[in-house]
C-alpha cells in the first residue's frame, strides 16, 4: 500500500490524539510503514507511526472550510474510486 493509494501525499498535516480526552497533537505524514500504519512526523521532529484509525487529516468541507476528516474514512473512499476506473 502507498500513500497515493490512501489518498495522502507526503508532507500532510495530521492529528492525533496521545491519549483519550487529550488535546490533540499535529504532525505531517512521511509515509506508509511495513506493518500498514502511517509514519509521520511530529511538531518536535520525532518520527511516529500510528495505525490510520487514530489520524485525522486536512479537508476541504461541504463549502470550501478548512475542517478535520478520519483518514480511515478518505482512505474508503479512495479504495472505492479505484474501482471505477
Amino acid at each position: 500500500m502507498t500513500l497515493e493509494q490512501l489518498g495522502l501525499t507526503a508532507g500532510e498535516a495530521v492529528r492525533w490524539r496521545p491519549k483519550e480526552g487529550a488535546r490533540w497533537a499535529q504532525g505531517s505524514i512521511t509515509r506508509v510503514e511495513r506493518d500498514g500504519s502511517i509514519g509521520l512526523t511530529d511538531a518536535q521532529g520525532r518520527a511516529r507511526a500510528l495505525p490510520i484509525d487514530r489520524l485525522e487529516v486536512r479537508a476541504s468541507g461541504p463549502r470550501g472550510a478548512r475542517t478535520w476528516e478520519p483518514l480511515a474514512e478518505r482512505a474508503a473512499r479512495t479504495e472505492q474510486m479505484e474501482l471505477f476506473s
